[in-house]
Formats: C-alpha cells, structure tokens, sequence
C-alpha cells in the first residue's frame, strides 16, 4: 500500500526507516521529511494544518494509511479530517488528543478513573496559582496545560523560583499552552516510560524505555525535549508492567471510551514509580522523541500491519514483538540548546553507521550540498547491545565517528542503569 508519514524529526527517520522495511510498503510518502527520512521516502510539500490539501494528497495518490508523527495535528483534529473522509489513519481523534493536549484534561480523567497521579490544582490566573502554592510543598510541579514542545514543565525548588516560574507562564513564556497552569503534588521516584497500541476496543503493550529530560550530565540543568534514551527499562519489571496495564492504561481506554472519545494510536504513558507503585505523570497521544527510535530499532514485527490494524480497529488481531537486546540513542544538540541554538553548523556524518548503529535525523538539512544543523536536537545517533553498558559503548563508538563542531551531547545517558549493571556484576 501507498503511505503518508506526517512530521520531520527523529522520530519521523525511525518510523520512515521501519515504515520501508515492510513488503507492505509499496510507496512511502513523507511531509516535510528532512533528508534522513529523504533516504526511505519521497519527500513532499503538504502542510498538516491544510486538512483539505492533505485529504486530497491521499486520494490523488491512493494512500492505504496514514502516519501522524508529532502531537500538533493530532491535537487540531487532522485525524478526524482523514476518518471522515475514510482515509485509515494512525494517531488519535481531536477529543482522545486532549490527553496531551491538555494536562488539566488527563488530571481530570485520572480522578475520574481512579488512576494513580499525583495530586494537582488546575489555576487560570496568576493570583489564583500563587494561592495554590499553598496547598502544596517544595518542590513544587508547575505545568502549562496545552503543548509547549516538551518544555512546558518546570521543577521550582523553593517558594520564590515557583512563583516567579509561574509569573514567566502566565506572562506568556509558552504563548497559549500557559494560559491556564497545573500544579502538582511533586513525586518521588524513578521515572519510566511505557507504551501501549490501542484501537479503542483492544490493547497491544509495546514496549518500556527510560530517557534524560535534562540537558546536563548527571540530569542537571533546564529540561529539554530529550537528550537521550533507552529501551527497555529493567526498572519496570515484567509485574510493574502487569500493574501499569491494569491500573493506568486498561482504565484510560475504558473510560475514553465511555466518555465517547475512544483512543485509537499509541499511548505515551510517563511514570512515576514511587514507593506505592507506578503513578501517571503524564501522556503523550504519539510515540516519544526520542524514545520512538530505540524502541523502532527493537520492533521485530512489520509496523506497517501493526500500524494498519491499530488504524482499522482490529489491533485484537496482532501483537507486537521485540527484540531482547539494548537499544541507546544518544541526541546531538546544537549548541545553545535548549534555549536558541546555533543553526547551519556543518555535519560530517563519516562512518557513523558502521557495525549495526543508526543516524536518525532530527534537525538537519542540505545547504550548498552539505548537512547542516537545522534545529535544536539535530542527531539521534542510536545502537544496540546485549545490556545498557554495552548499548552505550556502541552509540558513543558511533557519536565518535561524527564530526559535528557546534553540536554537544551527554555522554552519560543511562547512568542509573549502567551503575545497577556494574552493581550486579560484583
């Protein structure tokens, strides 16, 4: 069948690169793409806000499914658009979005359902936030409700950052995603990430991965989008995930279900384990960046059947499996970020692929024949191994055979797993 990848990062390539590898696949299609994906796709011009264009691209071009990559269609409704055209797209319906598209929305579900979350004032002004403070301790969880790029959440640690945090918001630090302000209960733990296919109807578990939110070494510094990952997460033992299914997706599923908004897509469930169990941090309604790339480097199942199925709402009829080796992305960052970083820093990419690893591009593009730095996150560089030490050995073999002058990186990234291995080890 003909396909349509919607989005241009890293986990766009991922999904490209696995999309391809499937006998089902007859012509991939992406847009915008960036000129990792340009090496499995054809790359076109469509802008995922145009719902009519993209409908029309799809019967022009016979598209049998269609891929939504990153949240912002979803959350504009560009699902619904395809489904009401009967167009089999994956990724879900504007109202099953609000999962990520707000957090006031999934606290909300999570009280309704009973899923364990943190506790959690919704404000819509300033006054009414720094009030809420009050009901809580440090640190303290500040959230801006709608998207803001994975950057949306900050960690004050006294009273003073929390409400000069919470004046940034409201004044208008993350536009409209900061209109109204969530603010948490902070919990203790180890975070972890599961993922979930469902159809509305049918669940498939696909997989666990733990990343770095932050952009120093030793998880310091402001938060970013990612600076890197692994999957799986031995943290979130095979009975951690029986309790994440039965507590917090199985109920998520149900209840969207009964509230007229079936899901349909992946789930993005952030964890918390805590000392009383896994607790709902957050979810996000596409795969994570960059969590998707090492779980594609896993997938040992055709994603085009799987995807497709998920689509047309017979998910009952596969499942997913995945290989039992380590896979680490590690990100290549231009310098500056997260905040503005430095653009057009030439790349050489030398002979990073070698011995099984993958570049999936994240923020990249060609000028003048060369590959330049086009982003924030601009390198996811990824590899596999028998446990997390050797996966890390294997991407930063990889990032060393990269010459890439304005980016930086953590070469630290799976630090609490690798001391657990060395741990077992004595």
């Amino acid at each position: 069948m003909n396909i349509l990848l919607l989005g241009s990062g890293g986990r766009e390539h991922a999904l490209s690169w696995k999309l391809a590898q499937s006998p089902s696949c007859t012509k991939l299609f992406a847009a915008p793409g960036n000129p990792g994906i340009a090496e499995d796709a054809e790359l076109v011009s469509l802008d995922a806000a145009d719902h009519d264009a993209v409908v029309q691209f799809c019967k022009d071009r016979e598209i049998g499914l269609v891929v939504i990559g990153p949240e912002a269609p979803l959350v504009d409704g560009l699902a619904d658009s395809l489904r009401n055209s009967d167009i089999p797209v994956f990724g879900p319906s504007k109202s099953a979005a609000q999962l990520e598209g707000s957090k006031g929305f999934t606290k909300d579900l999570c009280e309704l359902a009973g899923i364990p979350t943190a506790g959690y004032v919704r404000t819509t002004s300033l006054d009414d936030a720094r009030a809420a403070l009050d009901r809580f301790s440090a640190p303290y969880v500040l959230k801006a409700d709608g998207l803001a790029a994975g950057k949306g959440v900050v960690i004050a640690e006294n009273r003073q950052d929390a409400e000069e945090a919470l004046a940034d918001m409201f004044g208008g630090r993350f536009g409209e995603a900061g209109a109204e302000v969530v603010i948490e209960e902070f919990l203790q733990g180890e975070e972890a990430s599961f993922f979930a296919l469902s159809d509305g109807v049918n669940i498939v578990p696909f997989g666990t991965a733990q990343d770095h939110k932050r952009v120093g070494e030793g998880d310091t510094g402001p938060n970013t989008g990612g600076m890197g990952a692994y999957s799986p997460a031995p943290v979130l033992t095979p009975e951690l995930q029986a309790r994440v299914m039965k507590e917090i997706i199985e109920p998520t599923v149900a209840t969207m279900r009964a509230e007229g908004m079936p899901y349909s897509g992946v789930l993005y469930a952030g964890l918390m384990l805590t000392s009383k169990g896994p607790e709902l941090i957050e979810y996000n309604c596409r795969f994570g960046d960059p969590e998707c790339q090492v779980l594609m480097m896993r997938l040992d199942s055709d994603l085009v059947e799987v995807l497709h199925a998920c689509a047309e709402g017979r998910l009952g009829d596969v499942g997913a499996e995945f290989l039992d080796e380590t896979a680490m992305t590690v990100v290549m960052a231009a310098k500056g970020y997260p905040g503005t970083p430095e653009e057009g820093g030439a790349i050489d990419l030398g002979h990073a692929d070698a011995n099984g690893a993958k570049v999936f591009h994240a923020g990249t593009a060609i000028k003048d024949g060369q590959l330049v730095a086009n982003g924030g996150r601009v390198l996811n560089v990824t590899a596999t191994g028998a446990n997390v030490t050797q996966a890390q050995a294997n991407a930063f073999r990889a990032v060393d055979a990269i010459n890439f002058p304005s980016g930086f990186y953590r070469r630290d990234i799976g630090w609490r797993e690798i001391a657990r291995e060395k741990e077992g080890a004595l």
